[in-house]
This record gives C-alpha cells, structure tokens and sequence, in this order.
C-alpha cells in the first residue's frame, strides 16, 4: 500500500522523538542548537500540522542520524501535507469525523468491536440512515444525508487495489438489534454475510453466551499504521468520538481485542449465528 501524506507526517515526528530521546535532549535544548522554540519542536514531534525541511536537516545532524536517515526524513517533511477527499466537500463535517477520514484514508488494518451498530465500514445505506436518524435527533434529513454519503464514500477503501484488513468482532446484542425495521435489518445482515466473504475482511460475532467480557466499556477501534508506533485507538462517545495515541492505551485495547477475538466465535460459527438471526427478521 502506497504511504500517503498523513502518514508520512506522523512517521516524521515519531522518528524526530525516538532521534532526540536517543540523544537525552529536552526539547528546550533541542531546539535552541537549531534556532526553534521547544513549541515548534513539540508540534513537529507530534505528528500534526507543518514542517519545514531545513529545519528536520539540522534537527537530524544535531542528533547526528546517518545522512541516510537524515535524506529520508526530509524527503518526508516535504512530502508530509495533509490532503484528502474529504476536504472539497461543500458541507462541514464533524472534528473527530475529519480525523478519522484523515488516519482511514491510511490505515494498513482496523480492528473493530461493536456492541451497538454494525460497524460503519460493513452498513447498508438503509441501515446507516437509521441509525443517524435515531443517534442526531437533532438533526435535519439533509444533515443525515450528508453523514450518510461520508459513510457510503468511506466505505471505497474496502474496493482499493491493496485494502486495508478490516477485522471485525461484534456483540451479538448488535447482530440482533432492530435497527430501521425488518426488512432493513434483514438487507444489513446478509450485506455483512457477504462482506464477509472477502478476503480482506473478517467478521466474528461475540456472543451473549460468553457473558462479561474485556470491553464491557463499548466500542471501540485500533486504526493500525505502517508501524505499531503510527497505531490509534478510537472509542465512541455521545456526540464525537475519543482519539488516543499514548503507548499504554494502544497496548490496553490492543490486548481486549486480542482477548474479544479470542472469546467470539470462529469465522463459520459466526456466519452461521449471523444467518439464522437474518431469518428471524
């Protein structure tokens, strides 16, 4: 899968932190032997917004990198800026929606565990209205529409050349839940039979006969990079969603993925569970 510029972005400021770290330098000091305050090095160390590339080049010789590590991550600093389809659309879209779209966009796998819905990658656009309808009661049916189309476009990642892996462990509560009726709910089960049938797509459902389990908390997914360090965590909350990047919390929903994965049932006993449910509907 090609590395695009998100990425490359938070490779840099990764490999400027582990380069520094190495060094025993504060950022304080750091910064002062190449003329940049420890704000600037602090942003360019977490992995968001602009770079200048003179500035990694003496970054990268203060920290005495060999001059190939040094040439690679200069070319990342020049090609490290934030695009993406998302960001011609004509209407706004939510903080936490836009940085999702920005990791998604290259993810090389997302492992998911959904307790409510079906996860958002796997929905039916019938199923996807109704679920939006009933979440922003607030909302009017252009602003659905809108959510709506962002969630059908997200969706072309699965279709790319080189997809990313999607693993997917779901609650039987949410294989079960009525969502939009029963002909919605009908259509969005055997949509998910079938997804699961492709090969870079994995589909386990956790059920109620396992009792409490790791991730009694709620849904939650590990957007994984190119390296486990460019990893992200993403957890539901009323009105948005909560990104975290620190390494304790990657290992802590690393770990209840692993252990929800371990306790679902296996890929046909999960397809088996999901198509009898489809004909009680």
């Amino acid at each position: 899968m090609a590395i695009g510029p998100t990425t490359r972005r938070r490779q840099l400021g990764a490999a400027l932190r582990r380069l520094r770290e190495a060094k025993g330098l504060p950022l304080e000091e750091a910064g002062a032997r190449v003329g940049i305050s420890k704000a600037t090095l602090s942003r360019y160390e977490t992995k968001e917004g602009a770079v200048k590339w003179p500035a990694v080049d003496a970054l990268c010789r203060e920290y005495e990198a060999s001059d190939e590590e040094r040439l690679a991550l200069v070319e990342l600093a020049k090609g490290a800026k934030i695009q993406g389809w998302w960001r011609s659309l004509a209407d706004s879209i939510p903080d936490s929606m836009n940085l999702m779209l920005t990791l998604e966009d290259e993810v090389i796998r997302e492992d998911h565990y959904a307790c409510m819905y079906i996860p958002g990658l796997l929905q039916t656009r019938a199923y996807a209205e109704a679920v939006h309808r009933a979440s922003e009661v607030q909302c009017s049916e252009q602003e659905v529409q809108h959510m709506v189309d962002i969630r059908m476009k997200r969706q072309e990642l699965l279709d790319r050349e080189e997809p990313p892996h999607l693993w997917c462990v779901i609650d039987e509560a949410a294989v079960r839940r009525l969502v939009g009726g029963n002909d919605v709910m009908r259509e969005q089960l055997h949509h998910l039979l079938a997804a699961s049938q492709r090969p870079h797509v994995t589909v386990q459902v956790l059920p109620f006969s396992k009792g409490a389990h790791a991730a009694a908390v709620g849904s939650f997914a590990v957007l994984r990079g190119p390296s486990r360090e460019l990893d992200v965590v993403y957890v539901d909350l009323i009105g948005g969603g909560l990104f975290m990047e620190k390494p304790q919390e990657l290992e802590r929903y690393r770990s209840a993925f692993e252990y929800l994965s371990a306790q679902a049932l296996d890929l046909e006993s999960s397809a088996q569970i999901i198509d009898r449910i489809s004909k009680e509907s």
